[in-house]
């Protein structure tokens, strides 16, 4: 996660597709592929990779769903990432719970890292 965090898409690449050949199906290595593509200012890239992860549980296709809405309201599609978003939220799991968190619809808010939470509000 550190590459993904410091914008390192190369390293970060390399480390999370090696992860996706080994757990096919799993959101984590999307999530991290996406989180690298954030810190690099490619948000509406990271949007588009999660949009098309292949994600086989449905708690962590929630969560991947969460992490997208948060990449296209910073792309600037603030109006389909409340869509996403609002759907996200109905599960009762981490991703429901993450993005109701960026919705500003719940306690979860005041865990957010500071900065997040405000970001998708309306």
């Amino acid at each position: 996660m550190l590459a993904a965090r410091r914008g390192d898409v190369a390293r970060a690449d390399a480390i999370f597709n090696a992860l996706r050949e080994l757990r096919p199906g799993r959101a984590y290595p999307y999530i991290g592929l996406a989180l690298a593509r954030i810190a690099a200012g490619q948000a509406a890239e990271a949007a588009q990779l999660l949009e098309r992860a292949a994600i086989d549980d449905a708690a962590e296709r929630a969560q991947a769903q969460a992490w997208r809405g948060l990449a296209l309201q910073l792309a600037g599609r603030a109006a389909e990432s409340r869509k996403v978003l609002h759907e996200a939220a109905t599960q009762p799991d981490e991703g429901g719970a993450l993005a109701r968190s960026l919705l500003g619809l719940d306690e979860d808010a005041a865990r957010m890292p500071a900065g997040l939470a405000s970001t998708v509000k309306e």
